[in-house]
């Protein structure tokens, strides 16, 4: 949570836990998680040898550096089966086999060889169960293996079966060969038998082809025709076969602003929200609409968990497109990688009774049992079948009436209250309980927003008109678009003249111009790097100590407010009359800006209720 604990109170009430930032919250219960070491106290008195992790050296028969002395379990140190590596690992079915293992030594002579472990854990956390086998990327990354990832969403079971909840399947694996080193596993259901099977597979050397192949008990109520470690497989493989290039959540913020942004779902599903910046293109419409994506620059396809984004892919691949990704894990694993932490705050155990906040409606002449309630069951759709569902059951019930909607689908969950806001719809409730997700809403008299580019609830939108390329002024302008987009309101940025220098790209692509634009270009700033400041910029030492003492202080850089506000929603507006002017040409400027005239920007601010000219 991007913060630090300093030290705790005891107080009649319970525990006050104090954070590094000043903040304090109060407890009941505090768990500390602060890892393990081996205690090998009395080996090193026995002058027994410790290994380079500082655990009990042992041979292949578990024996010490002194023989007939043997040593098992959690103080021990062991080569890690797929690396060769010595590495510790504190887990009891390992310890139980070597006291098994050191028995037989013990009494036979050294007959029996340890294995080694690969390391596959479970925990249960709360209602959800999390689990992990082998060696996960960051590992991988640490002791410098070359390796790739993939990352699938499935339901526990068939979705046509009541109750299929979500299943989320992260493997690492060799980028060429396809041999596996590690998964992870997180949902409600069935998450220990996935694990166990992939962790035997990976301990006997297996690849994500084997995955393809196992054979699996198959009933609706127990898993689907294709069980998700199976579909795994066939993803992981696409990745290593070429079918299917792909691109992970990390890489694709580090590359934004190189590529076009493609998201493959239905209209409904991109009203919930989307990757800023990103073109909406549904799959059916992939073919008819292909006019619309670049084949010169690299795309980045999307969907809702990935499979519509292969399938678009596949097209554009068989259409002559060069550079096409496809974003692992789609917008439901982006969305909640990217997604801001809450800070932490202190509540009391009878407002923590989920995940979600319980959103209470305002009131109202008619009580809420008075009310009309359409229900509708959605658990085991995945998207876009909630919000079809729930878009539905709002055009077919009265101004003032509700809709309840139960999930499994937590991406669902999770943005209705964003949907609400842009639809002019109003969220009564959303809570979760054991990955069941009930939403209530309640049917608005405002028009759909997100359809016609309008603002819903009336007047409470914020634009701004850039005109200035001054350092200090640009960070004020970002300042303020945050500021009001992390109220849920709708912001918009209109960049004219000078203020276009803030949106230019520092790779920027060759482009042909004019005596004039070719002017304009060497006069002007080539991007947001070097823009000056208003006063005292003292032949540019002014701005460069304005950086040093922002990083120094922990503010955040124009560049980072600047993509802060396209995460969030704000609109980037190019002035077109001022690029004409100054020979700036739209591939010059960040691939998430549009290009409009006077009357866009009038038709923003004729339904805003604040407009700043910067």
């Amino acid at each position: 949570l991007e913060e630090g604990v300093t030290h705790f109170q005891r107080t009649e009430q319970g525990i006050i836990v104090y954070l590094k930032s000043g903040k304090t919250i109060a407890a009941d219960m505090v768990l500390l998680s602060i890892g393990v070491r081996p205690a090998t106290a009395l080996a090193q008195q026995a002058g027994l040898k410790l290994g380079e992790t500082g655990g009990i050296w042992v041979d292949e028969h578990l024996e010490t550096s002194e023989k007939d002395i043997y040593a098992v379990g959690d103080a021990i140190e062991y080569p890690h089966p797929l690396t060769g590596k010595p590495w510790l690992n504190y887990l009891a079915n390992p310890a139980n086999r070597q006291g098994r293992i050191v028995a037989d030594n013990m009494a036979l002579g050294n007959t029996v060889s340890y294995e080694g472990a690969i390391g596959t854990s479970i925990a249960k956390v709360f209602d959800m169960t999390v689990a992990s086998t082998g060696l996960a990327a960051k590992r991988l990354k640490q002791w410098g293996m070359e390796y790739q990832s993939s990352v699938t969403h499935s339901s526990s079971h068939a979705g046509y079966y009541p109750n299929a909840l979500p299943i989320t399947l992260k493997l690492t694996f060799h980028p060429r060969t396809g041999k596996l080193y590690g998964a992870q596993c997180v949902g409600y259901e069935g998450v220990d038998k996935r694990i166990d099977q992939i962790a035997g597979l990976i301990k006997r050397g297996g690849t994500v082809y084997d995955l393809m192949e196992t054979e699996h008990a198959y009933a609706p109520p127990f898993s689907s025709a294709k069980d998700p470690i199976a579909i795994a497989g066939y993803v992981a493989s696409n990745i290593v076969g070429g079918a299917m290039p792909a691109i992970s959540w990390r890489e694709l913020l580090e590359k934004k602003e190189q590529v076009v942004l493609v998201d493959t779902r239905t209209a409904e599903e991109f009203s919930f929200g989307t990757i800023p910046g990103a073109l909406n293109i549904p799959l059916d419409e992939m073919r008819e609409r292909l006019a619309e994506i670049p084949a010169d620059k690299p795309v980045v396809l999307f969907c809702a968990v990935g499979l519509r984004g292969y399938l678009a892919q596949r097209i554009l691949m068989g259409r002559g497109y060069r550079d096409v990704r496809n974003l692992m894990g789609g917008y439901k694993t982006f969305s909640t990688a990217v997604a801001p932490l809450p800070a932490p705050t202190a509540l009391s155990s009878a407002t923590v009774s989920s995940s979600f906040d319980v959103v209470s409606a305002e009131a109202s002449s008619v009580s809420d049992t008075e009310k009309k309630v359409l229900k509708v069951n959605a658990c085991g759709l995945q998207c876009p079948g909630p919000i079809i569902q729930v878009k539905k059951a709002i055009d077919s019930i009265e101004i003032g009436e509700r809709v309840e909607i139960v999930a499994t689908d937590a991406g669902f969950a999770r943005d209705a209250s964003a949907w609400c806001e842009t639809t002019g719809n109003k969220l009564i409730e959303n809570r979760e309980e054991k990955g069941r997700y009930t939403v209530v809403i309640e049917k608005g008299d405002s028009a759909c927003a997100c359809s016609s580019g309008g603002y819903a609830g009336g007047g409470r939108g914020k634009t701004l008109i850039l005109f200035s390329d001054d350092l200090d002024k640009a960070l004020a302008t970002f300042v303020l678009a945050n500021g009001a987009a992390a109220t849920g309101q709708k912001v918009s940025i209109f960049f004219t003249f000078w203020g276009l220098n803030v949106l230019k790209k520092v790779q920027k692509p060759r482009v042909q111009k004019d005596f004039f634009g070719k002017m304009f270009g060497m006069m002007l700033p080539s991007s947001s790097l070097k823009l000056k400041l208003s006063q005292m910029n003292m032949f540019g030492m002014g701005s460069r100590m304005m950086r040093f003492l922002m990083k120094r202080k922990g503010v955040d850089s124009l560049e980072s407010l600047r993509r802060q506000a396209l995460m969030q929603g704000v609109e980037f507006i190019a002035c077109q009359m001022s690029m004409d002017m100054m020979g700036i040409q739209r591939e010059e400027l960040l691939d998430e800006v549009t290009v409009g005239g006077v009357a866009t920007y009038m038709e923003r601010a004729d339904k805003a209720n604040v407009n700043l000219f910067i």
